[in-house]
């Protein structure tokens, strides 16, 4: 779509003549709210719900300290990730996101396929987080039952169903396009809600028998076999740089608010906020009521969160009660997963970026949302749950997928902007000029690091069941990626099909913004 489109729907009339004729043409209605669009935002990053989900893969690292200065280090570098992100939509909004402004701001020659490039990385990113959280969904689940059932003998295949039947019920929650802001503003009061209860609850719960400081600040203990507590501690940085993943969520609804040169940045960098205040607070205070940190490393329900409350409570029905609340606020965090991910694959449709993309791109018009890029990302998101029955450490694997790829589709427009040069766009109303480009040369590097550190297995000696195998994933999809690129047959070649390819050549998006050609 090109920025006039997404710029020129103010007035209450304008507003609805275009929402009539934008459904005709394959497009959604806006119906974001600021506040809805936040709501999204957070709603999917939900950072101290993601501390709690994959605690499991800090605690190991480094015990509590890991998270709390994780934390800290992650929101740093999140802050320049979404000041990235906000300068770009700002820009350039478009409901495509990173793939979008990698094709506006790269270089003719290289723009399509590096906006193909990068499109295929955002929305490979989306089905892992997806992926990620119908597992963690599952994990509770089954914590549930563990911590009620303590003998019984948990198998692979009892875990797998439930990840199934999980995806299955939050793809039910996308499907009608008038629920959504109502829907993203409830996970948003969920989460809120959830936090204050369990976090007040286990305080009071467990006073009077505190763990000292130096306990949460000062110990590092080391249980991943790793020699090096270096090695350790930044394997173990995959917990809050999970819980603080996905910012360009708000991104992909540029073309369902009023505002979105605004309203986008807003929405981003509100979610880092909130995401540091709640995830940090509420890190700290589940540390301090920890009573036996060797039984919550080697957890018995598998999720070390109902722990940590069952040791604080000294009861499980109320361990399970705040349970309960983690488990509402991770269906709303996983229902806004499965919002990006459609609206990611559909944007992506559009333009002729995925098999099907024919069908992909089609609006439901009774529904109002792209119900075939719905079903189609859900069950991709299906097929990955065998990555579990591969694998013990599948739940890492999967979080360290959703933080690669997704980053790696942060770099491509990124150093897009670099290259062609930070003076020589069109500003959008939100641009922070060297303070912007600190955040650009951030977030690179930070890419980096993850990309290549993130695959280390998580505990050694490394055997095939707790082996890493997302670098293996990535190989695997780059060169289905790449193949379907340089397909050898025209008529199913991306290389060809893809809008600005071979044999598309349409007519520039936001023709405005770039101030010299390269």
């Amino acid at each position: 779509m090109d920025s006039e489109k997404v710029e020129n729907i103010y007035t209450k009339e304008d507003f609805s003549s275009n929402e009539t004729s934008s459904v005709k043409e394959g497009s959604l209605k806006r119906r974001f709210t600021t506040w809805s669009v936040i709501s999204i935002g957070f709603g999917l990053t939900n950072s101290w719900f993601g501390i709690s989900a994959s605690l499991i893969t800090g605690i190991v690292s480094g015990g509590p300290l890991l998270i709390v200065y994780g934390i800290l280090i992650v929101t740093c570098v999140s802050y320049c990730i979404g000041i990235t992100l906000s300068e770009m939509s700002s820009a350039i909004p478009s409901a495509g996101g990173q793939y979008v402004w990698s094709r506006v701001l790269a270089p003719k020659k290289y723009s399509s396929f590096l906006a193909y490039l990068c499109g295929s990385l955002a929305w490979a990113g989306s089905l892992f987080t997806s992926a990620s959280m119908a597992l963690a969904i599952a994990q509770e689940l089954m914590g549930f039952w563990m911590l009620t059932h303590p003998n019984h003998n948990r198998q692979k295949w009892q875990l797998f169903v439930t990840y199934q039947l999980v995806n299955a019920f939050i793809f039910v929650f996308n499907c009608y396009g008038k629920w959504l802001p109502f829907l993203a503003t409830g996970v948003l009061y969920t989460s809120i809600f959830s936090y204050c209860v369990i976090t007040i609850t286990v305080l009071v719960c467990s006073r009077d028998h505190f763990q000292p400081a130096s306990f949460v600040f000062t110990e590092f203990n080391n249980g991943t076999g790793w020699k090096s507590s270096g090695i350790a501690f930044i394997v173990g940085l995959i917990n809050p740089s999970w819980s603080f993943s996905c910012l360009d969520s708000a991104c992909h609804l540029a073309e369902e608010t009023l505002k979105p040169r605004t309203d986008i940045p807003k929405a981003i960098l509100s979610t880092v906020t909130i995401g540091f205040v709640t995830a940090f607070t509420y890190s700290i205070a589940m540390f301090f009521c920890i009573k036996n940190l060797e039984e919550i490393v080697n957890s018995s329900t598998g999720m070390p969160i109902l722990d940590i409350f069952y040791q604080a409570l000294n009861n499980k029905a109320g361990a399970i009660c705040l349970g309960v609340l983690i488990f509402l606020t991770a269906c709303g965090c996983t229902i806004s997963s499965h919002t990006w991910q459609t609206r990611l694959c559909w944007s992506f449709a559009r333009d002729n970026g995925l098999p099907f993309s024919k069908y992909l791109a089609v609006v439901d018009p009774k529904l109002g949302v792209p119900l075939n890029a719905h079903i189609f990302s859900s069950i991709c998101v299906a097929i990955l749950g065998l990555l579990y029955l591969a694998s013990d450490a599948a739940f890492n694997s999967m979080v360290v997928g959703c933080i690669t790829f997704i980053l790696l589709s942060y770099l491509v427009p990124t150093l897009c902007l670099l290259y062609r040069g930070r003076d020589n766009i069109k500003h959008g109303p939100f641009w922070l000029g060297n303070w912007g480009l600190m955040a650009n040369i951030v977030t690179i590097c930070w890419t980096v690091f993850a990309v290549v550190l993130f695959s280390f297995p998580s505990t050694m000696p490394v055997t095939g069941g707790t082996m890493n195998y997302v670098s293996v994933v990535i190989v695997v999809y780059m060169i289905f990626t790449f193949g379907y690129w340089w397909f050898p047959k025209k008529e199913w070649s991306c290389r060809h099909q893809f809008a600005g390819g071979l044999g598309n050549n349409e007519e520039v998006e936001f023709p405005d913004v770039c101030l010299t050609v390269i």
